[in-house]
């Protein structure tokens, strides 16, 4: 693997962290406060390229290497992890589901819209009664004559409320994960509802949502992949949604570090920098190192994509290492700043309660244990 970035990915991200400094950083806290990201920036991300990257250009996106896409998941999570997931939802979890499993008139009808920021997708795996167990889910999807008829609800949904298409998963035959089809269902279909969550710990501009689809008619057009075939989808679209946590989280990691640097060498106490005391340069040396072996843990999994090698396990070590380091370097990052690090005057709170998610979504931190444990064993702890 070469560690070394081209002129085209250092150019990409130096453009990405200029956007955001401008764009996203000086208003974190307030939409952190309201519970909403102004959507003005959408159109924004897109024009840099942000929801096209690895998506073909004969689809309206940018192209693209999955380094890259690794590299802008990194900025937005430094800049705002609300950013980041509406970002990698829709680009990562639906763009590339469809890119990966759709007709060739399913992307052409998606994926511009998803590539130009027009068009935001949300994710519908997680139920009330399934996370981690999602072969179990029990929204249902019937054949009515040509059409699929779906009932069911769905919780937790990233850019729920904003969305213009759900890629919903739904039990179409027997019990189990080879019951489950996916199906892109437009949000203003008949029967189709969405409602804000509120009071979130962390990501609270961003929107969380519960949906709720009461005999929700789509065409057979609407099937994406194979009937039987929406486990296998959910769990491909989460492997490199891994990826795209993990980046995230490094860029909350990378945040925290600097913040932590600004704040010591500025600090005065006893009368000289707090950066000169040893514990202060302990706090800030494992925010480093964690940065460090969580980039490179990143940079791994995306290489592999890249080259079209299996990267699943990769994937696994990446998100459970960088996640649980962002709630590492948060907590150090709210020590080297003491009482300022409680309020959010500061930026070091905000990232705390951001990663802490981190570790849930996607597959928890347990979810990835019992995925290495079975790629080295090649013995599954899974019931």
């Amino acid at each position: 693997m070469d560690l070394s970035l081209s002129p085209e990915q250092e150019s990409f991200r130096a453009a990405a962290r200029q956007l955001l400094e401008a764009e996203a950083v000086p208003h974190r806290t307030r939409w952190d406060r309201e519970e909403q990201v102004d959507l003005a920036i959408v159109p924004r991300l897109a024009e840099l390229g942000f929801f096209g990257l690895t998506i073909p250009e004969e689809y309206g996106g940018v192209g693209g290497d999955y380094v890259t896409y690794a590299l802008g998941m990194e900025e937005l999570g430094r800049a705002d992890s609300a950013l980041r997931g509406i970002v990698s939802v829709s680009n990562c979890l639906v763009g590339k589901s469809i890119l990966g499993f759709g007709t060739d008139e399913q992307k052409q009808r998606w994926l511009p819209g998803i590539a130009a920021g027009t068009t935001l997708g949300c994710f519908g795996l997680t139920e009330p009664g399934t996370g981690s167990d999602a072969g179990s889910l029990v929204t249902r999807a019937r054949r009515d004559g040509d059409d699929w008829v779906i009932s069911g609800q769905k919780l937790y949904i990233t850019n729920g409320t904003w969305a213009q298409v759900a890629l919903v998963f739904a039990r179409t035959g027997g019990e189990g994960p080879r019951g489950v089809s996916a199906f892109l269902v437009p949000t203003d279909s008949p029967g189709f509802e969405a409602r804000e969550i509120k009071g979130k710990l962390g990501l609270r501009g961003q929107a969380t949502a519960e949906l709720f689809l009461s005999d929700v008619r789509v065409p057979a057009d609407a099937l994406l992949g194979e009937e039987g075939q929406g486990f296998k989808i959910a769990m491909s679209s989460l492997d490199k949604g891994r990826i795209s946590v993990a980046a995230g989280c490094v860029g909350i990691v990378q945040g925290c570090l600097e913040i932590s640097v600004d704040y010591a060498t500025s600090r005065t106490q006893f009368g000289r920098p707090i950066a000169g005391f040893q514990l202060v340069q302990d706090l800030i040396a494992d925010i480093s190192l964690d940065a460090d072996a969580a980039r490179l843990l990143v940079w791994r999994a995306a290489d592999l994509v890249d080259r079209g090698e299996p990267f699943g396990t990769a994937a696994s070590k990446a998100k459970l290492f960088a996640s649980e380091a962002a709630v590492r370097a948060a907590n150090n990052a709210i020590q080297v700043h003491g009482g300022s690090g409680y309020v959010d005057e500061y930026p070091a709170e905000k990232y705390l309660r951001d990663a802490r998610v981190m570790t849930l979504y996607e597959g928890t931190s347990q979810i990835q244990k019992l995925l290495i444990g079975r790629a080295e064993t090649g013995i599954s702890a899974f019931v």
